[in-house]
């Protein structure tokens, strides 16, 4: 597969992942148990892949551990600043803080087009045709991937507990 195929397939998805996240991040979001639950399961099975591409390099171990702690206690933190609501139809909202969900998302978009500006030389090089370069081969990198997934499962973890405790309260719907 050559780098322009690569870029071709990646740049859409990547576009696509971005869009989803940024309409995620801002905004009334309804409360969808399913999803959550599999994003869940989504970003627990991707931290534990990088995890294991990283047990040849402890410093890569290191960078993802260390994001996932504070992702995690930016998670916490921001399960504090969501608040929830009923609209008029009955459905259940929460609504995330944006700063929170914004500065996430410039930190793993300027982390990827970063990276992306220095691998494409490499890609690009005929003599380098026979090592492909490592996307995920740096500390900071698996730092702020462990960021985001210490982030959406604590975050999402904790949406589910706190709406359950919400629909307790609520009196119910006729």
């Amino acid at each position: 597969m050559t780098p322009n195929m690569i870029y071709a397939l990646m740049i859409p998805l990547m576009a696509f992942g971005i869009w989803r996240r940024v309409r995620g991040s801002f905004g009334r979001q309804p409360v969808r148990r399913k999803r959550m639950i599999g994003r869940i399961t989504f970003f627990t099975l991707i931290g534990g892949l990088i995890a294991l591409g990283g047990m040849h390099n402890v410093r890569l171990l290191e960078g993802l551990l260390g994001g996932v702690l504070v992702g995690v206690a930016l998670g916490t933190v921001g399960l504090r600043l969501t608040r929830f609501e009923r609209d008029a139809s009955g459905n259940d909202l929460y609504i995330p803080n944006a700063w929170i969900g914004g500065i996430l998302t410039v930190l793993l978009v300027g982390r990827l087009a970063w990276r992306f500006m220095v691998l494409m030389p490499q890609m690009q090089d005929p003599a380098m045709t026979h090592s492909a370069p490592t996307f995920g081969n740096s500390p900071l990198t698996l730092a702020i991937f462990g960021l985001i997934i210490g982030y959406y499962i604590c975050y999402f973890t904790g949406l589910l507990v706190h709406h359950r405790r919400f629909e307790r309260t609520q009196p119910a719907v006729a």
